[in-house]
């Protein structure tokens, strides 16, 4: 008997947790299933994650025409040729990863009658990104897609409950929540020799405390209360602290601005003075040697899915300082991994970020409940064992047209 075939779609290969996602799932479901994995284009500000799946010996076909932004000519190739893709693959299962993915090849797959079309959202674009008038009309369009899609995938109950309560994407017996999984192994091993290198790498003294936050420069990480947080605690402790920016993207001139304009003294590319108090280190590809070099872990987003940063400063044995948004409090246990506070709210985030700074005890107590926590729940054999067992259930509910069952 013949395995069942997948089409799996996601946006583009860039760091973040759809390329993890897509990837493990592509690799270690390949024996019960035949998969072929296509990705659209990364933007030229972000830094590319073909190494994941490269690393896992997959190599996906690439549609020229799939960007991120939105283009009618480019966005139409791109749909004929994921159409044509369908036609010649002909797969029982399409299941597409983030938005750009999920409209073309969701439209795609329903005007080719593909037996079960599948859609994961990694996040949404339902607020903090643009305008009520643009945002209306993706709300919109998500509904329709969502009618005609078999089943979506939410990565935590509270996407689940935003989509379906909050923003009415779809009814709640449509959604199936399959948290996210990584190979987390990898921020465990090795600890005190990365530490050793990265503080090394960037002059960062024993008796100084080391910050970081890690993503996109792009405006719903809102990096900016980060940089102002920094500058306050600096201000109020007695500590020597480092703050570093791991990442890069779009807003970056805005961010070296707002430090030039605060007066922060601050490393941007290629300078690296022990004294400075911030430091741009653009993307960094073995970030768990960052991990492991930092002390605390911050995010600051208006919005978020699963943030895979949190998750991996957790499997590194990090404590953590964020905003409490989308999916977070799904990541970390509050008061014991995270301390959380209001959506871009400076003097809570800025008292939870000094808190940790000045108390050594606290920064060990909840360093010491992060890793076994995210071990459990993250783990890449749970999510392909999950979403495994799904394929196969909603294969047995159309085995009259696909006559495949387990």
């Amino acid at each position: 008997m013949s395995k069942p075939r997948i089409l799996r779609i996601i946006n583009r290969l860039n760091l973040g947790g759809p390329t993890y996602n897509a990837s493990y799932l592509s690799r270690y479901l390949d024996g019960e299933f035949e998969t072929l994995l296509l990705s659209g284009m990364k933007d030229e500000s972000e830094e590319s994650s073909e190494f994941i799946a490269e690393s896992m010996g997959l190599e996906p076909t690439y549609i020229p025409d799939m960007h991120r932004s939105i283009n009618p000519l480019r966005d139409r190739k791109a749909y004929g040729m994921v159409k044509d893709i369908i036609k010649d693959f002909k797969p029982h299962i399409v299941h597409t990863h983030a938005a750009k993915a999920g409209a073309l090849g969701r439209l795609a797959a329903i005007n080719n009658n593909v037996p079960i079309v599948m859609h994961t959202f990694h996040g949404h674009v339902f607020h903090s990104y643009f305008n009520p008038m643009k945002t209306r009309v993706f709300l919109e369009i998500e509904r329709y897609l969502a009618k005609r899609s078999t089943r979506i995938i939410a990565i935590s109950e509270l996407q689940k409950e935003e989509l379906t309560q909050t923003f009415k994407v779809c009814d709640p017996n449509k959604v199936e929540i399959v948290p996210l999984g990584f190979d987390l192994s990898r921020f465990q091993h090795d600890k005190d020799i990365k530490r050793t290198h990265f503080r090394q790498q960037y002059q960062i003294a024993d008796n100084e405390i080391a910050i970081g936050i890690v993503g996109r420069l792009v405006p719903v990480k809102n990096h900016p209360l980060f940089i102002k947080a920094i500058k306050a605690v600096a201000e109020q402790t007695n500590k020597t602290i480092r703050a570093f920016i791991i990442g890069d993207g779009e807003d970056r001139p805005k961010l070296e601005a707002l430090v030039r304009e605060l007066s922060i003294d601050c490393n941007f590319e290629g300078k690296k003075d022990p004294r400075a108090l911030l430091t741009f280190t653009s993307w960094i590809k073995d970030v768990d040697y960052a991990y492991a070099g930092l002390d605390i872990i911050a995010l600051c987003s208006f919005n978020e899915g699963t943030p895979v940063s949190l998750i991996e400063a957790q499997a590194a044995d990090k404590p953590i300082v964020s905003t409490a948004v989308g999916g977070i409090k799904d990541v970390v246990k509050e008061g014991r991994t995270a301390l959380l506070s209001a959506r871009d709210e400076l003097d809570p985030f800025t008292a939870n970020l000094l808190t940790l700074v000045n108390d050594d005890a606290m920064r060990a107590r909840m360093s010491h409940d992060a890793q076994s926590f995210v071990m459990e729940k993250y783990h890449y054999t749970r999510l392909v064992r999950q979403m495994g067992d799904l394929y196969y259930k909603l294969l047995q509910e159309k085995h009259k047209e696909v006559s495949l069952i387990r």
